[in-house]
This record gives structure tokens, C-alpha cells and sequence, in this order.
């Protein structure tokens, strides 16, 4: 059996996949401008299965253009996140005939505070996405796994690369990030 570096991008943000409750997915208008929206999610070790509404912008972007990326993980202290550039798919099939059990499971709280259940999800968001993953991308801010650089310890706040990150972004993101 061939031994996977524990640092491989692939086997990061395949543990990231099976973890994070929300993705990031950026796709592009057909204007050329991005568009990025949080998706819940399901991931089969293979393939991401986003259900969307089928009048959503990103059906309509991925329709023009099947590029996109997923962006994903906590922007931490050390921003250690994965990116995956990926193709999409708008199948004929309905999202609950790719939804398994463990979707809703993973998404009941969340459900539950909102008041949808499974048909109610299942009919607003009725256009599954699927996106295969074509590379996977690691993020670092500072440090880089297996080279062991970082930043000293207890610097000044606003020091880290992570914080500086957030001090450039619109406050309701800062907020949303903290």
C-alpha cells in the first residue's frame, strides 16, 4: 500500500470535506464576474452534491460554464484552509435521488431551527450540482505544514497574516469569520 504524505492536499481537504459543515462555491457569470455563496453539502470521498434552487445564479452560471471552486475550513490564526478547482454538473435527476440519509442528518439542527423538513428542502432546492473535484489546492497563512515556519509567538495583535487578512475585509465578513 503506498503511504500518502500527511501534508498532501488531497488528503487534507478530503478530511476537511468529511468535517465542515458549509463550502464555499465560486463560480463565474457569464459577464465574467464571480460569484461566491456558502452551500450545505454532501461529500462521498468523490464528488460534492450541492442542492440548489433551480433558478439560483450559480445554476445559471454553472449551465454557462462548469468551472468552479470550492473553497473551504476555518480561517483560523494560521488560515489553513483547501481550495478545490472542480467541474460541475446540473443532473436530470432530482436532488433526493443523490441526497442520502447522512445529508439530512448532517443538516437536521439546522433544519429543524428554520422549519423545513426533508420534503420541503428537497422540493425548494430541487437542482443538484455535482462537482468533481479536478485538483486540490492547500492554503497556508503562516505556517506550511511539515516546513514548521511560523510566526513567533506572541506578536503584537494584528501580526499574524490572519488577522491582517481580516483586518482588510467589509466588517459584517470580520464578524462573520470571528
Amino acid at each position: 500500500m503506498e503511504r500518502v504524505p500527511a501534508n498532501d492536499p488531497a488528503v487534507r481537504i478530503d478530511r476537511l470535506l468529511r468535517e465542515e459543515p458549509v463550502v464555499w462555491l465560486s463560480t463565474v457569470r457569464e459577464d465574467g464576474r464571480p460569484h461566491l455563496v456558502p452551500v450545505w453539502f454532501s461529500w462521498d470521498g468523490e464528488r460534492v452534491v450541492v442542492a440548489s434552487k433551480p433558478d439560483a445564479v450559480k445554476v445559471r452560471n454553472v449551465r454557462a460554464n462548469p468551472q468552479v471552486m470550492v473553497a473551504l475550513g476555518e480561517a483560523d490564526d494560521d488560515f489553513d484552509v483547501g481550495l478545490v478547482e472542480a467541474e460541475a454538473v446540473l443532473p436530470d435527476a432530482p436532488s433526493g435521488s443523490l441526497l442520502g440519509n447522512a445529508h439530512f442528518e448532517k443538516y437536521a439542527h439546522q433544519l429543524a431551527e428554520i422549519g423545513l423538513t426533508r420534503d420541503e428542502y428537497l422540493a425548494t432546492y430541487a437542482q443538484p450540482i455535482v462537482i468533481r473535484p479536478t485538483r486540490f489546492l492547500p492554503w497556508h497563512g503562516r505556517t506550511v505544514p511539515g516546513h514548521g515556519r511560523t510566526v513567533p509567538t506572541g506578536a503584537a495583535p494584528g501580526s499574524t497574516l490572519a488577522e491582517r487578512l481580516l483586518g482588510w475585509l467589509p466588517r459584517p465578513m470580520r464578524r462573520a469569520l470571528a
